[in-house]
Order: C-alpha cells, then sequence, then structure tokens
C-alpha cells in the first residue's frame, strides 16, 4: 500500500516539476524588490522590517532554485525547449537579477554581497550573449514574439552598478549600465512600435506591460549611485518612469479584469523600482511631493505583493499553476 501511494505521489509530482517555468524567479525578483523598497523608503515605519523581507526573499531565492536545478536534472529537454522559445528565453535572466537584487539586500554583509554580485554579474552577462545572440540569428521571430519581457536582459544589466559602485568596482559598473541603458533604449522603440501597431498583448502576457517601468527606475538609482548625486539626464531617467508609471495606473481597469497568472509578478517588481527611484529622489530633491509619492508607492507595492503572495499560494494548492499551456 505504501509502494502504491509513492507511486501515486511521484505520478502526480513528475508532470508538474515539469512545466515548472523559468519565470518563477520573478517571485523572487518581486520579494527582493519589496525589500528594498521598504529599505529605502520605510525605515522610519520599522527600521527592521526589511531584514524579515530580505530572509523571505533569500529563502525564495533557495527554494524556486532548488525546483529549477530538479526540473534541469530530471527533464534537460523542458529546460532546453525554454532556452529556445521567443517568449520564455528572456525570463533566464531572471535568475541572475535576483542574486544581484539580493546582494543589494545584503549590502552591508561585505563578503555575501560581493559573492552574489560577482555570480550574478558573471552569468548576468552570460545571459545577455545568448539572448542577444538568439535575437540576431533567430529562424523563427516575428514581431508578435516583441512584448515587454524582452527588457529583462537588460533590466539584469542597469542593476550590476547599484552594488558594483558601492563595492568600488567604477569602470565594470560604467560597462553593464552603458549595456543596459543603450539597448532599452532601442528595445522600447521595437516593443512601443509592436504594442502601436499590432493587436494587443494576450491576457497571459498583459501584466509585463508594467515591466516598462523598470528600466528608468532602475536606471535613475544606478545613474546617480554612479555620478553621486543629480544632473539632467538623471532626471529625465525618472521622470520618463514616473510618466508610464502614471499611464499604467490610469489604466487599472484594464488590469484589474486580468486573470492571475504566474505573470502577474511582472505587477511587482517594476512598482518597486518605482518606489526605490522616488525615495531617492525624495533624498536628493527635498520637498513634499517626493516624500508623500514615496509612502503612496510604499503602501500600493505592498498591498499588491500580498494580493500576489496569497494568489501563488492558493495557486498552489489547488494546483492551478506549473500546468501544460
Amino acid at each position: 500500500m505504501n509502494d502504491n501511494s509513492h507511486l501515486n505521489t511521484q505520478v502526480e509530482v513528475e508532470p508538474r516539476l515539469v512545466h515548472f517555468p523559468i519565470s518563477f524567479f520573478a517571485t523572487v525578483m518581486g520579494l527582493s524588490g519589496l525589500t528594498l523598497a521598504w529599505k529605502a523608503a520605510g525605515q522610519g515605519i520599522l527600521p527592521d522590517g526589511h531584514l524579515y523581507l530580505g530572509t523571505l526573499s533569500s529563502v525564495a531565492m533557495c527554494i524556486v532554485t532548488l525546483f529549477y536545478i530538479a526540473k534541469t536534472i530530471k527533464h534537460p529537454q523542458e529546460v532546453l525547449g525554454e532556452a529556445r522559445h521567443p517568449i520564455r528565453l528572456n525570463f533566464f535572466p531572471a535568475f541572475s537579477i535576483s542574486l544581484l537584487l539580493l546582494s543589494i539586500v545584503w549590502e552591508h554583509f561585505t563578503v555575501i554581497s560581493q559573492g552574489l554580485w560577482m555570480v550574478g554579474s558573471t552569468i548576468q552577462l552570460a545571459l545577455t550573449i545568448y539572448v542577444m545572440s538568439s535575437w540576431i540569428h533567430h529562424t523563427h521571430y516575428t514581431l508578435a514574439h516583441a512584448n515587454p519581457s524582452w527588457f529583462i536582459p537588460v533590466v539584469g544589466n542597469i542593476i550590476v552598478p547599484i552594488t558594483g559602485s558601492h563595492l568600488g568596482y567604477t569602470e565594470v559598473s560604467w560597462f553593464f549600465f552603458s549595456i543596459g541603458i543603450v539597448f532599452w533604449v532601442i528595445l522600447l522603440t521595437i516593443v512601443m512600435y509592436r504594442l502601436f501597431f499590432h493587436e494587443p498583448l494576450p491576457a497571459r502576457l498583459t501584466p509585463m506591460l508594467f515591466i516598462l517601468l523598470a528600466p528608468p527606475s532602475v536606471g535613475f538609482v544606478s545613474y546617480t549611485n554612479l555620478i553621486g548625486g543629480i544632473d539632467v539626464f538623471a532626471r529625465v531617467l525618472y521622470y520618463i518612469g514616473l510618466f508610464l508609471g502614471i499611464l499604467l495606473f490610469s489604466n487599472i481597469i484594464r488590469f484589474m479584469r486580468v486573470p492571475f497568472f504566474i505573470s502577474s509578478w511582472a505587477y511587482s517588481f517594476p512598482v518597486a523600482a518605482l518606489t526605490i527611484a522616488t525615495a531617492k529622489m525624495d533624498g536628493l530633491i527635498s520637498g513634499t511631493f517626493f516624500y508623500s509619492l514615496k509612502f503612496v508607492l510604499l503602501t500600493l507595492v505592498s498591498v499588491l505583493l500580498v494580493w500576489l503572495t496569497v494568489k501563488t499560494l492558493k495557486a498552489i494548492i489547488r494546483k492551478q499553476i506549473c500546468l501544460p499551456d
């Protein structure tokens, strides 16, 4: 009887592991983003809150990584299939981005932060080269495949200088920032053309529109870290991010009608990034507007993460995720 029970469990678990998506690392990005948002904007409310959130983010990283390693060992062909998929391919850098975000979360522990940063930066560069080579030498991409997830490999490069500048790796940080910011402009043109002149994104991909927020918001934080202050270009980056935030929130009713998918985690990190950028703007330019806005955004991203976490846990319990598309 025990043997049959074990066999039934194995038959049930295996198919779900096959369909465990690389995009699950977006949950780690979201939790890490919330951690950094509280660290940047909410220190006066819960001084140690970001430490608890950082621990939760790190645990989530370990769990998701272990599941994907298990998938890689047991179902390598499925992993290769994702690496060759025109959309899922772009989520592989979510792994290196998660490492880079955790290096910022634990920046006060220099050895841990530097280790995470070095591994994350190396993997990020390798994945950027792999993804861009796939784009250049493709035989199966069409404009319909272009969507905001294409920014993910770019955003990872822009994150590198946040810890890199803190650790003293100035030229390496400028190297990654240059890659990210230039190709953000190129990809922004392609993605906006696709959104303006072709069919709307499928419901499953609609939350990814929020990824538009991430490059200018993260770019602002990285750039101001690199130059040690604020200038005209920094203002352009921040205000583009703020405008895109206003544009997306003005369509909030449309987003509320979209059912929950794992891709809904695409809401989380970009909103957290705008919150962090606003908190930094408040530190650079005194005034009630940025001071008030950072708390509004912090409240919003906190509620959003609670909603996403509850929805994800319910979907796991009901076995509604890790299923065939």
